[in-house]
């Protein structure tokens, strides 16, 4: 089972993905650094410049000056929330445009008979691809995320710890989108296909955002269908928010879309298993 996930570390370095990766998110979290520039004074905000233009700066009265340290938190509260939705996002569609090729890789013919003539059976194999992509994307989130927390709480003093927490949900959500992954590669063998349907899903999970304006503009029974997919699919956009109430602190104000995305990917991997299970090598 390590061998495996070894395998899968080995083949996402001599593909310079694993590398291409931490290259962007280091760019990412340094020209965060040289865009915030902040000047703190006895706790509190003096100045502060984003992305070269100077932000207004004033008290909790409304009149320029020093702002008091609420005002300090409530801003860096609000960048790390836009950042926590960014990184949710760009983080998840990247790592899976860059991880969608290995189980294609694993399954060419040759190589997958090499592995499977080895004493290992088959859901070891594919749960032990599972958890060195995974090892890969963990390490890659704690990375982006952790530095940018890192930068933000050092430059202010605020040291928000529930941004943390989106690393969980970045994990989380892009377990389930990959399952999709698993599922199309180990039917079809096909990255392109699996890439596709994936993102497919994620566009339409931006429609079903907008579901108590669209369904009751269509007629029935088409609404049922459509409320059906909304339950049924994945919510990828819809996760969105809560990312952004964890990263912020707040209370979520509901975890059914994440519930039911979930489940979603809990079926999917049970196909994906069982059709990797009954496929003929």
């Amino acid at each position: 089972m390590i061998g495996v996930i070894l395998l899968t570390l080995r083949e996402l370095t001599a593909k310079k993905v694993t590398l291409g990766l931490f290259l962007v998110a280091t760019l990412v979290w340094v020209m965060l650094g040289f865009a915030m520039n902040l000047d703190i004074v006895d706790g509190s905000l003096a100045g502060m410049r984003i992305f070269g233009q100077d932000a207004d700066v004033r008290t909790n009265n409304g009149e320029e000056g020093t702002p008091a340290l609420p005002m300090l938190q409530e801003f860096v509260l609000g960048i790390e929330k836009v950042v926590a939705g960014a990184s949710y996002w760009m983080g998840i569609l990247l790592t899976l445009f860059a991880t969608a090729p290995l189980i294609g890789s694993l399954l060419e013919r040759g190589r997958v008979d090499l592995v499977l003539s080895k004493p290992i059976g088959r859901m070891t194999l594919l749960g032990s691809h599972l958890l060195g992509v995974l090892t890969v994307v963990f390490a890659l989130a704690v990375y982006l995320m952790g530095m940018v927390w890192l930068i933000m709480s050092i430059k202010t003093g605020i040291w928000n710890f529930h941004f943390l927490t989106c690393i969980v949900m970045v994990m989380v959500m892009f377990t389930i989108m990959y399952s999709v992954v698993l599922f199309i590669g180990v039917s079809t063998k096909s990255t392109a296909l699996s890439l596709i349907v994936t993102y497919g899903l994620i566009f339409c999970s931006l429609i079903f955002l907008g579901k108590d304006t669209i369904a009751p503009q269509i007629n029935m029974p088409w609404r049922q269908v459509f409320l059906g997919f909304y339950h049924v699919l994945p919510n990828f956009a819809e996760v969105t928010q809560p990312v952004v109430q964890l990263a912020g602190g707040e209370p979520v104000g509901s975890w059914y879309a994440l519930i039911s995305s979930a489940l979603f990917g809990a079926v999917m991997y049970v196909l994906a298993a069982i059709r990797f299970a009954r496929r003929d090598f």
